[in-house]
């Protein structure tokens, strides 16, 4: 499985960010400026203070942590019992979108250290959305811009929809998968800047894996 996962890593890495591919990293840099200066980020977290909320939503974060390592080496194994080429294909692609996914967003993590918002609810009434520490490594890689559990999710789930566009049995519950992930961790442990932006770059990363291996010959 290692050996599938890692057909063309370093290249799709490295394609993640050239060419047009780089816009999409600015989008998701300008539109995190926009959200947290408008003050919508905050008004964002301020209304969404429920604890109903947080008991439908809080299971995103677990969710998001689980379902990437088991559905892939679930969709592996099955693949080998059925002796098919294509599904362990697949459960490569989805490995590795998620793999680029995880490491592209904890990269960015270690360089903008942003605080992330409080769980329940805030402590005080000051904006705390505005709150990067530039540098690096200077508030870790599992906080903050970009939601890694986002573009994990988007990544594998672009790769997946992108492998087989047309089935709807498929699409459907990857969409809604990874539309519970968006929304809940960006009303949980993400300021909603945080999602957009892993939204928006695992989409990326995603479908770059998946043209990738589409022309795989074996």
């Amino acid at each position: 499985m290692l050996k599938d996962i890692s057909y063309k890593l370093q290249s799709n890495i490295i394609q993640s960010f050239r060419g047009r591919n780089i816009l999409w990293h600015l989008v998701a840099i300008g539109s995190t400026y926009v959200l947290v200066i408008s003050g919508f980020d905050w008004w964002y977290f301020e209304s969404t203070r429920a604890v109903w909320i947080f008991s439908i939503l809080f299971p995103s974060a677990i969710l998001g942590f689980f379902v990437p390592i088991l559905l892939p080496v679930g969709l592996y194994i099955y693949g080998e019992l059925r002796t098919s080429v294509q599904l362990r294909n697949t459960a490569a692609a989805a490995a590795q979108a998620g793999i680029i996914g995880w490491l592209v967003s904890a990269f960015y993590k270690s360089l903008t250290g942003r605080v992330q918002p409080e769980f329940m609810t805030h402590l005080s009434n000051i904006d705390v959305s505005g709150n990067f520490n530039f540098g690096f490594f200077r508030h870790g890689i599992f906080w903050g811009w970009p939601s890694s559990h986002v573009a994990v999710a988007f990544a594998m789930a672009a790769a997946l929809i992108t492998l087989y566009p047309r089935h709807k049995e498929i699409v459907i519950p990857t969409f809604l998968y990874t539309l519970y992930i968006g929304i809940g961790v960006s009303v949980t442990i993400h300021w909603f800047s945080d999602a957009l932006a892993g939204a928006i770059i695992g989409t990326l990363i995603g479908i770059v894996v998946a043209q990738r291996f589409q022309n795989r010959s074996e």
